[in-house]
C-alpha cells in the first residue's frame, strides 16, 4: 500500500494517515455526526428567508456534509460484494482447472492404451 505515496517513511506514514482518515470518515457514525453538525446552522439558514441561503445550506452545507461519509459506506459495501464474488469465482476458476487437468490425464491414459491396443491387435 506504500508504493502510492513512496516507500519512505513520509510516505509511509501518508498512505497511513490517508487510510485511517477514509475508514473513519467513510463510517455511518460520522454521516449522523456531519448532519448533526449540518443542522446546527439550519435554524440561521431557515430564518435568513432567502432562497438563495437555503439552497446554498442544502447544497454546500448539508449534502456534501453528509453524503461524502454515506458515499465511502456505500462503495466500502459494493467492494465487499465485489471482493465476494472475485473470491467466489476464483475457487470456481480452480475447480474448473483441477477437473480440467484430471479429464486431460484421463484422456493421455486413454490415448496411451489405445495405442497399445492398436499395436498388439493383428494387422487386417
Amino acid at each position: 500500500m506504500g508504493s502510492v505515496h513512496g516507500e519512505s517513511t513520509a510516505g509511509r506514514f501518508n498512505t497511513w494517515l490517508a487510510v485511517r482518515i477514509t475508514k473513519t470518515v467513510g463510517s455511518m457514525w460520522i454521516a449522523y455526526a456531519f448532519a448533526c453538525i449540518a443542522l446546527i446552522s439550519l435554524p440561521a439558514a431557515l430564518a435568513s428567508g432567502e432562497v438563495i441561503v437555503i439552497v446554498s445550506w442544502v447544497a454546500q452545507t448539508f449534502l456534501q456534509l453528509v453524503l461524502l461519509p454515506i458515499i465511502i459506506v456505500g462503495q466500502n459495501v459494493i467492494q465487499a460484494a465485489n471482493d465476494a464474488r472475485a473470491e467466489a469465482d476464483h475457487e470456481t476458476l480452480t475447480a474448473v482447472h483441477r477437473l480440467t487437468v484430471e479429464v486431460h490425464a484421463i484422456n493421455e491414459a486413454q490415448s496411451e492404451i489405445l495405442k497399445q491396443l492398436q499395436g498388439a491387435s493383428p494387422a487386417r
